[in-house]
């Protein structure tokens, strides 16, 4: 039971190192106020009603602003790992104390007392009990 326990608990951590170092963009197409697309990891598909900038004179210039808009937001993981502990600082010396000194005293291992019976003999049978006991049909 406690292999199994620690199986879960090593691939559940194995998980949190895995998502806190990831880091990914969410993009989203906007036309308008009405979100057009979503997507993780690569561009967000656009509606197509974007402005072609186009000036054939320079003279005359019609400038629309632009419906759409792009909007990104990137969720950075972490980049630094510590693997070794070289130097722990004294506030991490005492939470490294402290956790090993109540997880010992988690479990209580009591000690097996074998009670021997040899003090006590059983009583002496002086009638079949089960005998007096029984009922017959007729």
């Amino acid at each position: 039971m406690q292999q199994v326990f620690h199986k879960i608990v090593s691939i559940l951590m194995s998980f949190v190192v895995l998502f806190s170092t990831m880091s990914f963009t969410i993009d989203m197409h906007y036309c308008g106020d009405t979100l057009m697309d979503t997507a993780i990891f690569h561009k967000a598909k656009t509606c197509g009603m974007e402005i072609q900038k186009t000036t054939t004179s320079s003279d005359c210039s019609i400038v629309k602003k632009d419906c759409c808009k792009e909007e990104q937001i990137v969720v950075k993981g972490q980049d630094e790992l510590k693997i070794a502990f070289e130097k722990l600082s004294f506030d991490q010396q005492i939470f490294v104390a402290s956790f090993v000194y109540s997880y010992e005293n988690l479990f209580e291992y009591f000690e097996e007392n074998a009670y021997t019976l040899s003090e006590y003999p059983p009583p002496l049978i002086i009638k079949s009990i089960y005998k007096l006991d029984e009922t017959y049909l007729i």
